[in-house]
Order: structure tokens, then sequence, then C-alpha cells
């Protein structure tokens, strides 16, 4: 929607977007203002924004809007000519009557009658404060009580300055936003499939050459030897198309490679741009914590600042949007748990006014967020004691904890160092908040203190929740993705350093003993490969981890997220989906159930040594199961499921697809859908059964529909199992496999 393009909104409309937008810029500028009060391009801007939305107000009839705002922009022009100096108590009356001036702005058009009844006599007082301050007298006004930053429908876009810029501002659904970015990694994806192709043509070049040179080197041999008209032409011919295949092959492979090169930087260029249009700068994360910050300062007595460093920092709007809550509860902490008064601060030789800086920037792939204050930080001892007080711990373990355990203790919830209540504090609710957004988004969050002088928080978070960065494991010979910003470090440990503690496998980690537990026993496999050393991924925070062994690591990269069907519910251990440079599909796994499950297996007593779980079994050959269904989704999640129990498991995407493999290939069972494209999965039994050869293959149809009716016409066409695609929640589908063949190893 351009700026001269705004025919689908009323004037109301328009009046409480243009409000809204200058009263922000009132806002930041009363701050500004504070800070430099002789400053005149701030005080023109703050002059600029009451008389625009003075001058909008009186077009809409709102008379109170008008009325507050014309009284503000005397103020500011008094400001302006030197009359009068803006100190802290004139910027808190100012910003009340921002306040007051954004809720009328605000109102409803069939409300606006409040401001002329039960509402007026605030407007009386507002503008009395404003015109006392104007005269160059003290306001009667009370220091107003911090809010909470408010966070902007994301629905409503910000109106485009003309001055500016002339963009086209349109309104897009998040949800078509995210199909729309999956589609271009997908282009992205396919278009790296012409590859081999070029490649495939190159290598029949090379081949047609050589065909030319035997043929030429055949009748040199034969130079000397008398041959018939008929073998002559014969041979002149095909060393003719011989050398015609090699130019035609040639002119088709150049083509194809500028073809390969230009789709694939056309669709690099459709994804980049695609995943551009999600992210918005940091500040629009922002509106509000500088004020609010300065009230809470104010209220408690303090003279606090923020500074805000990497506004323009790019963030995902979805992670943007999760941001609000933790940072207004660090920064509400940093200033009633950091900053010291004014006396406090000058008696340790500090500025008066203390500062507290959040800072957002780039780092290898992740947003990178800091807050830290310089105020009086936190005592180690205090917290040991507090630990030992809340009886969270015994005195004789407390003292053997490090400044980096004890500091965990400040994330459990209910904990905190206040000893009383108050309306900002004390509660110990707060940093368990912004540690399970923090996870929520798989980052992490490390908290660094220095007595008497200051905290910092440091957010390591995903730039975007649709693509991150992942680390690739292979768990026999299936990979997987783990996501990079959840992982406490990678290790290569040789199988001596293996320690076994009262029946439990560790390993050396950063001075603890890290217990390990194989993936191929979380994911139920029968088997790993073997090998001198062992590849382990170190989970979890530093009280509470764990070593999870995979057969190697498949190094980093960079993933388009996929969400899985949602009628597929929630598959245990696994997240999302993604596709690989290559095409091919790999699951994402959940962290957070990784550690769930773990625990589960340590709690059971049911853990496997991982020495135990590192073999291969020999001499045995896998049973194969093929499995059709044109959902790639289904198809990939069959296939892990079933393959991870230890059979050989092919794929096919469609019926026809099917019936073509198990014509062609051995298989001891099929597991197909029913509705798909070309062939269904009734006809495909049908032609299985109705196949001398094939008959005696089982069927497995597992498919949603599970009306009687269903189940009836799957097996009257010979079906061996019927099951509906919730059994993927238990272990149904499993031993539903079992029952027809058997378990996955055959003696070879």
């Amino acid at each position: 929607m351009s700026q001269n393009n705004f025919s689908d909104l009323s004037l109301t409309d328009l009046f409480h977007q243009e409000a809204e937008n200058q009263n922000a810029v009132l806002t930041q500028g009363l701050l500004a203002v504070e800070r430099d009060p002789t400053s005149s391009q701030t005080l023109e801007s703050l002059m600029r924004a009451a008389h625009s939305i003075k001058g909008a107000a009186r077009i809409v009839g709102l008379d109170a809007a008008v009325q507050v705002a014309h009284e503000l922009e005397n103020c500011f022009v008094a400001a302006q000519k030197g009359v009068i100096l803006l100190d802290a108590e004139a910027v808190d009356a100012l910003l009340l009557g921002v306040d007051l001036l954004n809720r009328i702005a605000q109102t409803p058009e069939n409300q606006i009658g409040i401001w002329k009844g039960e509402n007026a006599p605030e407007i009386k007082q507002t503008m009395a404060s404003v015109q006392a301050i104007t005269g160059g007298k003290k306001p009667a006004v009370a220091i107003p009580e911090p809010e909470a930053p408010a966070v902007p429908a994301p629905e409503t876009p910000a109106i485009p300055e003309p001055a500016k810029t002339d963009d086209r501002v349109l309104r897009v659904a998040a949800a078509n936003l995210n199909r729309l970015l999956g589609l271009a990694g997908e282009a992205l994806v396919e278009s790296r499939w012409l590859s081999p192709f070029a490649e495939s043509l190159l290598r029949l070049k090379r081949q047609e050459i050589r065909l030319g040179e035997t043929l030429e080197n055949l009748r040199e041999s034969l130079a000397g030897q008398t041959l018939s008209e008929s073998t002559r032409a014969y041979l002149s011919l095909a060393q003719q198309q011989a050398a015609s295949a090699v130019l035609a092959l040639g002119d088709r492979h150049g083509e194809l490679e500028l073809y390969t090169r230009r789709s694939a930087s056309l669709s690099q260029r459709l994804y980049q741009e695609v995943l551009a249009s999600r992210m918005r700068p940091f500040s629009d994360g922002l509106q509000g914590l500088a004020r609010m910050v300065r009230d809470l300062s104010r209220q408690l007595g303090k003279e606090g600042e923020l500074q805000i460093v990497g506004e323009s920092t790019q963030v995902d709007r979805d992670v943007l949007e999760r941001l609000e809550a933790p940072l207004s509860h660090l920064l509400r902490n940093a200033v009633d748990h950091g900053l010291e008064s004014p006396e406090e601060r000058i008696a340790a030789q500090k500025p008066r006014k203390g500062t507290i800086r959040l800072e957002a920037r780039h780092v290898a792939g992740l947003l990178m967020i800091s807050i830290e204050d310089d105020g009086r930080g936190i005592s180690v001892e205090r917290l040991r004691e507090a630990v030992v007080a809340r009886k969270y711990t015994t005195e004789e373990v407390a003292q053997t904890l490090s400044e980096e355990e004890l500091l965990d203790f400040l994330f459990l919830p209910g904990f905190s160092l206040r000893d009383e209540v108050t309306e900002i504090s004390g509660r110990g609710v707060g940093l368990d908040v912004v540690q399970n957004m923090v996870k929520g988004v798989g980052g992490s969050i490390r908290l660094n203190t220095q007595p008497g002088c200051g905290m910092r928080f440091t957010l390591q978070l995903p730039l975007t929740l649709s693509v991150m960065r992942f680390l690739l494991v292979e768990v026999a010979g299936e990979p997987y993705a783990l996501p990079l910003a959840r992982l406490a470090r990678t290790l290569q440990v040789a199988r001596g350093e293996i320690q076994t503690l009262e029946g439990r496998e560790h390993v050396p980690f950063e001075g603890q003993r890290v217990g390990v537990v194989s993936a191929a026993q979380i994911f139920g496999k029968t088997a790993v490969a073997s090998g001198p050393e062992l590849s382990v991924v170190i989970l979890g925070e530093r009280a509470k981890r764990y070593g999870v062994v995979v057969d190697r690591f498949l190094g980093e990269r960079q993933l388009v997220v996929q969400p899985l069907d949602p009628r597929l519910g929630k598959i245990k251990d696994i997240s999302a989906g993604a596709l690989m440079p290559d095409g091919s599909p790999v699951l994402i796994l959940n962290v957070d159930d990784l550690m769930r499950s773990v625990e589960l297996l340590v709690s059971g007593g049911r853990l496997d040594r991982v020495q135990t779980a590192e073999v291969t079994l020999e001499g045995q050959a896998r049973k194969r199961v093929l499995v059709v269904d044109d959902s790639l989704t289904v198809r990939e999640l069959e296939r892990k499921l079933i393959g991870n129990a230890g059979y050989e498991v092919e794929v096919a995407i469609d019926g026809m697809d099917g019936w073509n493999a198990v014509r062609t290939q051995p298989f001891d069972l099929v597991v197909t859908d029913i509705d798909m494209p070309r062939l269904d999965g009734i006809e495909l039994v049908r032609l299985i059964k109705n196949d001398l050869r094939l008959k005696t293959i089982p069927v497995m149809i597992v498919s949603y529909k599970d009306r009687p009716e269903d189940r009836n016409r799957g097996l009257e066409a010979g079906a061996d199992y019927y099951l509906t695609k919730g059994s993927f929640h238990d272990e149904t589908l499993l031993n539903s496999v079992a029952d027809l063949i058997g378990t996955p190893f055959a003696t070879g």
C-alpha cells in the first residue's frame, strides 16, 4: 500500500496510525531532551510531531487531542526559544501528556464523548501541568508508574515517510510468508538437481570421443585389408555419427550448464529476497523499553539510562516478537537489582547516573543479545548463603559449587535474593521465564557478574526460526540434524577414555564427568558402526549434561525448517524436517525431547553400555521393506521408524512407482498408503496379490482412513494388515511389521 493509496482506510484509521507514529517520536525525543535539553534538532522534531498530531486531530474533529497537542507544541516552542529548560520533572509531566494524547488518539470513534465528560478533569489537569512548564514553573505531577512496553500489532504496518522512501507496503499473513519461504528453499534445492545431468552429459561426450578414436584406430588397422564397400560405408558412417554426437553433446552440455548456473543463481536470489522479507530491524522490538527504564529508575529514586547498540541488526519477526517479555524482565531486574542509588554510586566513585547497555549483533550465523549494567553485581558468597538458606542444597555441597554453578540457581522458578516482595520483584518470577523463552526458540543464555561492577546476560538465539544452522550427525547410516545453538560441544573421544562409575559410563568434559548414552539406544537401533573413537554430542546445561554418542559428524549446514504434517501429532524426539542440498530429506531432532528420553533411560536403569552398543551384526542380511506413500513427510517418517528397527527400507513416491519397484526388486514386506496419484494403494494391493510371483509378499496398508468400510475395502483387496496413521504414536506399526516378517535379520 503506497503512501498515496489509503483509500481503503477511513480518516479515523489514518489518524490512529499517524498518532501512533508521532507519539513514538515524542517519547523518544523527550528521553533525548532529558540527556541534552538544548538540542535544537530534538526540540524541532518534538514541536513538529505535536503540530502534526494537532492538525490531524482537528481534521477528524477530536478536540481533546487538539487541546493537549497544542499545549505540548507551545511548550516545545518555548524550549526552542530558550525561555525554559526542560529538566527531569518537566519531562515527567510531558511524558504523561504524551500518554494521555495517545489514549485520546486511540479511543474508538463511538467513545470519543468520554473526553468531554468523565475524563475532562484529567485533560484539564494535564494541560495545567504543561502550561506551568511553559511558564517556567514546576509542574505538580506524580512520577509515572512504569509499564511494560506495548508490542505493536504485527498486522498493522507503519506508514512509510514520503521523504525517506516510496516503497509500497503490503499486508501479508505470516503463514503465507512462511509457505513462500519454504517453497523458495525447495526451489533452491531443486535447482541443484540439474548438475548431475550436466555431468552425465559430459561423461557421455567423453565416451563418444573415445568411440570416435576407437573407430579411427580400427579403420587404420584395416587399411591394408580388403573390405567390402558396405563395411567401409558402415565404418565411415559410424565415425561421422560419433563426431556429430560429440558436437551435439558439447552444445547441449554448454546450454545445460549455463541454464543450471542461471537457475541456481535465480533460486538463490529468490530465497534470499523472501528470507529478507521476514527480517526486521532490532529496533522494531524495542518500543517503550527506554521509557520503561527511565520511569522505573525515577520511581525507585535512581538515575538510569538505557543505551541501545545495534538497532539496525536484522532479526526474524518471529524471534523479535518473542523477545519483548524477556528483555523487559532483564531490564527491570537491571534497574531494580543492579543499579544503585545516586548517593551509593557517588560513594563508590561511579557516575551518578547508571547505564544499562542493550546490544544486538550477528555472530557466526547467530543473534547475540547482551544486557549489561554497571551496577552492584551479585555477591557470590551471598548467593551461596541464599542457596543454603532456601534448602536447595547443603552447606557442604554449596562450598564445593563453582561461581557458574551458583549462578544457575538464579534461573530456578521461585528463587530470589530479595527478602521482601515488592510490586517490581521479590517473587522469583522472571529469569526462569527468560530461560524458557530462550530455550523455546532453540537458544541459550549465560550470566556473568563482577561484584561492585555489574552484571551481563548474554542471549544466543537463531537469526530466524525458518532457516537455522544445524549439526548433521549419522546414526546407523541415517542423517539427523541437531540445532547448533542447543549444543554445548562436540567431542571425539577414544574408547579407552570412557570411564565407568557405579555401573554408568562417563567421559571427562570441562572438569566434570558427563554420562554417555548411545544414540542407537535412544532411537531403538539394533546396531551402529564401530570404530576406535566415539563421536559425542554434549547436550544440556552445566549441572545437567549428557553425552549422546553418534556414528559420526557430517558437518554444519544451514537448512530451511519444514514443519511436520500436523495430522501426525507429536513425534518422539523429532521437531521438524528439512531438505538437504541434494534433495534428500533429513529429520530435525528435538533436543529437549532427547534429554527427556535419556533421563527416562537413566531413571529406569535401562542404559546399555556404549561399548556393547557399538557392534555390527556380521553374517546376517537385513529384511527389505518397501514403503509407498505420496507424502514426503509420511514416507520419510515410516522409513525412519522401520529402518531404525533394523530393517532395510526402500521408498516409492506413488502406487505406480511402488508397482515398478516390487516387480524388479526383492522385498519381504510392502507398506502402502491408499490415496495416491497414478495408482492408488488398493489397486497396488490387487496387482501384487494377483501376481503369481509376488502374491506371497505381505502387504500392510497404513492410511488416515479409519472407517469400517475403508478397512474392509483394503482387506478385501488382499492386504494382510490395515493400520491408521495414528499408530505412529506407539509401537503398533513396528509390532505389526515384526508380526508379518519377524526380526529384521535373516541368516545370510
